[in-house]
């Protein structure tokens, strides 16, 4: 018997969002500023001398793209990750042309006079109508690549619809009906109809970037009625599931880059959520997204560098659009300085949303100044942030708890950091080259992920493992005043496997007087009769020095060292270069500075210090000590 095609529930539900489609509304500016504001901001862009820098990035990005071939997307390229593991050669040409489409769509935005930038944005956005998928292949399943929303499909089609109510009929007709039949097929009818996705379950950046790109996109493309109400309650689905990741404390475990990432497209969400309701509906309201908006403060070391904890880089640079409206939102917010303001260049994946904003929204606050001396205990991530004053500028030290089952996890309990002049000393690796094998089974055998490449001890060998039970138990947790002391005690056992070791302790003293210095203190209780093995490990992207007995220096020509005092009778110090393959492809070297109990000592407790110094005066110290040792000569 043959069956009606027409009558199935997935054409039923097509017919009614095709119906859909015919009420849709006239794309309007008017949700962002009204047209006297519109031609003012573009003013004030082209000509005011906090613009300077972007003008300059925008313009040098014009004349190395304006002549270049759209990059090609082909079918051997799209597959390579499934026969070789490895997704930047797709990816690298994918957001190239994202970077096209910012660069010329900004340019044509800022100048509606020149046709040629109007024209290279069409040939860019025709590009993008013909991509087979807006997703990237590590997101798709080779063999149902049909009806997939990723990070990337989402933010795609988010952006077709910002820019089809930007731009409206400047556009052909031909293009705009295009890109809007292609946000309503790869976005709105696939979630109404083959959801639910995993994303929208995942307590992570991807509910809210997938989510809130759908419901941007259908805010700015669908009017009131029945569509749009059904898509609006999924999204409201996903953002409680994405502040679901989030404790009281509103520390984002996935790192800063994620929290500029996923509570960005949270932000541009509720932004445009509240102007199309005329303030209705209003999601900043609620007292955890303060809380989540004040996390960027309380993550900057010193400088650029941040605690970079999971799959996070050293150094971010602040979105001061974002960072802006959420200052200008909330009293508790404290606007980054202008010094941390992220080139636009920066963002490899060249996602619109930010780029728009950090510009359009860069007037909403004033700048603010350098971020003060402050120490913050995050009681549900178990971190502890701490910024010193010193005569030689802020210092940083970061020390975290947690578990080993966090989003983007690293095996890092009981991980720490250090930080002066803008630069880590103990560093982490941060995020490695994204590829097949690192989120597989295999991640952990990773430097980066593994413990073997964290501040952390060995134990008979082991490292510490993977999974949920793996956790650290907080003994005490404290922040002193700006002159005082801060201090982190954890319970460690429980990282390592089962067996390893009854109880490990470790002791985090932080002292931010004058040169601040930090001790750490490991104690152990061997699960057994044996004595333990223990290697303790620091890493560094600093090569250490040898500086006499039981004294090691980390100085790499800023005015800034920091000195490792150590007990030589009871440890032996081995230095080693590795390479780590970090998040763009790149060989990066970084050093293991691995203290070895000896042979004859009981390891029981083990002591290190770190504190920094002057870098001229920790030299003068050592080649003095080497005099005092060859009998002053």
């Amino acid at each position: 018997m043959e069956t009606n095609r027409n009558n199935g529930p997935e054409q039923e539900a097509r017919a009614r969002l095709n119906e859909g489609a015919k009420r849709m509304v006239s794309p309007s500016r008017e949700l962002y500023a009204t047209e006297e504001g519109w031609k003012a901001f573009w003013t004030s862009f082209g000509a005011s001398d906090a613009f300077r820098l972007d003008r300059q990035e925008i313009l040098s990005e014009a004349d190395r793209l304006r002549h270049a071939p759209i990059p090609e997307l082909g079918y051997s390229l799209f597959i390579h990750l499934y026969r070789h593991g490895t997704r930047l050669e797709y990816e690298q040409a994918y957001f190239e042309r994202r970077r096209m489409l910012n660069i010329f769509a900004l340019l044509a935005l800022w100048q509606p006079e020149r046709e040629d930038y109007a024209a290279k944005l069409i040939e860019v956005l025709w590009a993008i109508c013909g991509e087979v998928t807006w997703c990237v292949p590590a997101h798709v399943n080779e063999e149902r690549p049909l009806h997939a929303i990723d990070l990337f499909s989402a933010e795609t089609g988010f952006t077709f619809a910002e820019l089809l109510v930007l731009f409206g009929d400047r556009l052909p007709p031909l293009v705009r009906s295009y890109m809007q039949h292609l946000v309503r097929e790869r976005l709105f009818v696939p979630f109404l109809t083959h959801g639910p996705y995993h994303w929208e379950s995942m307590e992570n950046n991807w509910s809210s970037v997938c989510g809130g790109s759908i419901g941007s996109a259908a805010l700015l493309l669908l009017e009131d009625g029945d569509e749009l109400d059904a898509i609006l309650k999924k999204v409201e689905g996903c953002m409680d599931t994405y502040l679901g990741s989030f404790g009281d404390d509103g520390a984002c475990r996935e790192g800063i880059g994620y929290w500029n990432y996923g509570f960005g497209y949270f932000t541009f969400y509720a932004d445009l959520l509240r102007r199309r309701s005329g303030g209705s509906r209003d999601l900043f309201r609620a007292e955890k997204i303060a809380r989540i908006a004040e996390f960027q403060q309380k993550i900057y070391l010193s400088g650029s560098a941040v605690a970079n904890f999971s799959d996070s880089h050293a150094h971010v640079r602040a979105h001061l659009g974002l960072s802006r409206y959420l200052a200008a939102e909330y009293p508790g917010v404290q606007a980054p300085p202008d010094s941390l303001r992220a080139d636009f260049r920066e963002d490899h994946c060249n996602r619109w949303a930010h780029a728009f904003r950090n510009l359009f929204w860069r007037d909403r606050s004033a700048a603010g100044a350098d971020w003060p001396p402050a120490g913050f205990y995050l009681e549900d991530a178990q971190w502890l942030v701490s910024r010193a004053a010193s005569p030689l500028g802020i210092c940083g030290f970061a020390a975290k708890g947690g578990h080993n089952d966090e989003s983007h996890n690293h095996n890092d309990l009981g991980h720490f950091l250090l930080a002066g002049e803008g630069r880590p000393f103990l560093a982490d690796l941060g995020s490695g080259e994204y590829t097949k094998s690192y989120f597989g089974p295999t991640r952990y055998e990773i430097a980066c992920t593994g413990s073997q490449g964290h501040s952390v001890p060995i134990l008979n060998g082991r490292l510490q493992a993977a999974g949920p039970e793996s956790i650290a138990r907080v003994l005490e947790a404290s922040v002193g005043p700006d002159n005082g002391e801060d201090r982190l005690v954890l319970e460690l056992a429980a990282a390592y496997p089962a067996g390893t070791v009854r109880s490990f302790t470790r002791r985090f003293v932080w002292s931010k007087g004058d040169l601040p210095q930090l001790a750490v203190n490991d104690r152990f209780q061997p699960d057994g009769e044996e004595p333990l093995a223990v290697t303790e490990r620091f890493v560094t992207w600093i090569r250490p020095v040898p500086a006499g007995r039981g004294r090691y220096l980390l100085i790499d020509g800023g005015r800034l060292a920091v000195e490792i005092r150590f007990d030589p009778a009871a440890f032996v110090p081995e230095v080693a270069e590795r390479t780590h393959r970090g998040h763009g492809g790149r060989d990066q070297l970084w050093y293991t500075l691995d203290f070895h109990a000896a042979p004859s000592a009981q390891a029981r407790e083990a002591e290190f210090r770190f504190r920094f110094c002057e870098a001229n005066a920790a030299v003068l110290e050592t080649e003095l000590e080497a005099k005092l040792d060859n009998g002053g000569r």
